[in-house]
């Protein structure tokens, strides 16, 4: 009965859909490819385009940055910006090196311990349609530190900077999926529909689960007493 008992349970967990997070989600401005890709500078993944999750703001306007840290690591974050594309995007040097080019717009950011992140930044006081805001978490864990390597974590958003209102959208997206500052731009090439393991992270964590794959499972479990029961089976 004991077998019987791990085989049901081991069959709801199969049915149990779950959810992978990384350690590092970029949640306002809206993330280019999600939180699950955050793996290969400097935007997540090898040869990564724009894509259509494109936020407006003002030249020179302050934004909240939003992310959160699914997967603690000691270490701190960095915040940059390039006015058009990537290229000014470069690595610290050493494990603790800070303002290592001036695209750098923040930096040493502490890494609190805490699951939600959120700081001023001021955006540089100029145009652009093809702008890109970058925050990268280094860890301290995993010595020795090499740029480019398993020490760092990247996620970016595409911005474009102009005075005026942004273009219409079209109906709002379904809250949770887009950041309420961004609408679809229609110049803007798409990214990759799914990555491979060149871009994701090597460690992840469950962070949610179906109620209803649970019950399954507490049904099984209620249902291997009762026949233990009826039987005078020890469990």
């Amino acid at each position: 009965m004991s077998r019987l008992v791990a085989a049901l349970i081991a069959t709801g967990s199969i049915l149990l859909p779950a959810q992978a997070f990384a350690h590092l989600g970029l949640t306002s401005p809206v993330s280019r490819y999600g939180p699950d890709v955050l793996k290969t500078g400097p935007c997540g993944v090898t040869g990564g385009e724009r894509t259509t999750n494109v936020s407006y703001f003002e030249p020179g306007e302050t934004i909240e940055v939003r992310w959160q840290e699914y997967i603690q690591h000691p270490g701190h974050y960095r915040i940059a910006f390039d006015e058009d594309g990537v290229d000014d995007f470069v690595d610290p040097s050493t494990m603790m090196e800070l303002y290592s080019n001036e695209a750098v717009l923040l930096d040493g950011i502490e890494d609190t311990g805490e699951s939600d992140y959120r700081v001023s930044v001021t955006l540089p006081d100029v145009t652009c349609d093809r702008c890109t805001l970058q925050v990268v978490q280094v860890m301290y864990d995993k010595p020795p530190y090499e740029p480019g390597g398993n020490d760092l974590y990247y996620q970016c958003a595409d911005l474009v900077l102009k005075a005026g209102d942004p273009p219409d959208a079209g109906p709002m997206p379904d809250a949770g999926m887009e950041d309420a500052g961004s609408v679809s731009d229609p110049d803007a090439e798409g990214g990759p529909d799914s990555v491979d393991g060149t871009g994701g992270s090597g460690c992840r964590a469950v962070a949610g689960g179906d109620s209803a794959g649970w019950w399954l499972v507490a049904f099984l479990l209620w249902m291997t007493r009762r026949l233990a029961r009826v039987h005078r089976l020890p469990l």
